[in-house]
């Protein structure tokens, strides 16, 4: 069974935009660039011919994995949820038990993911631990560093 995504629906119209990109703009520059490289004789010790064949295997892989995504997506529903309940496209200030440190993380599905900047995935541990509670519930994860508990001190859409 294939993997669903979650996406917003500004990350569906990304992704499609990208896709469309990467199909008429890209693949045509990387087929010139292949064909040029080519045109320099023996492929055996040509490092153009190398660089581009490697471009258009990560051209090609990146169209598979957005082809995937796009095959098998759902949009985040945020009014099935109650006002209080994490869900996709949540913001929530998550207190650390033991220090008493806030911090503001933003729920996001996978494809829009950003740790840096506080966007976790619903599929991280975090992002599971926290989905589906609410305003004041104590949630508890395992990180590389030991259990880790957090109480959920804000909740918003």
């Amino acid at each position: 069974m294939a993997k669903t995504y979650t996406l917003s629906a500004t990350k569906l119209e990304e992704l499609k935009k990208e896709l469309e990109y990467l199909k008429t703009v890209r693949e045509p520059e990387v087929a010139a660039a292949l064909k040029e490289a080519r045109s320099f004789g023996d492929l055996s010790e040509n490092s153009e011919y190398d660089e581009a064949k490697n471009e258009q295997g990560k051209l090609y892989a990146r169209i598979t994995e957005i082809e995937g995504v796009l095959a098998n997506y759902v949009i985040a529903d945020e009014s099935a949820r109650a006002d209080d309940e994490v869900g996709i496209g949540c913001v929530v200030t998550l207190e650390d038990v033991e220090d008493g440190f806030t911090e503001d993380f933003t729920v996001v599905g996978s494809q829009e993911a950003d740790p840096m900047n506080n966007r976790i995935s619903d599929d991280s541990p975090l992002g599971k631990a926290i989905l589906g509670k609410r305003l004041g519930d104590k949630v508890s994860y395992e990180a590389p560093m030991g259990t880790v508990s957090y109480i959920i001190k804000a909740v918003s859409k």
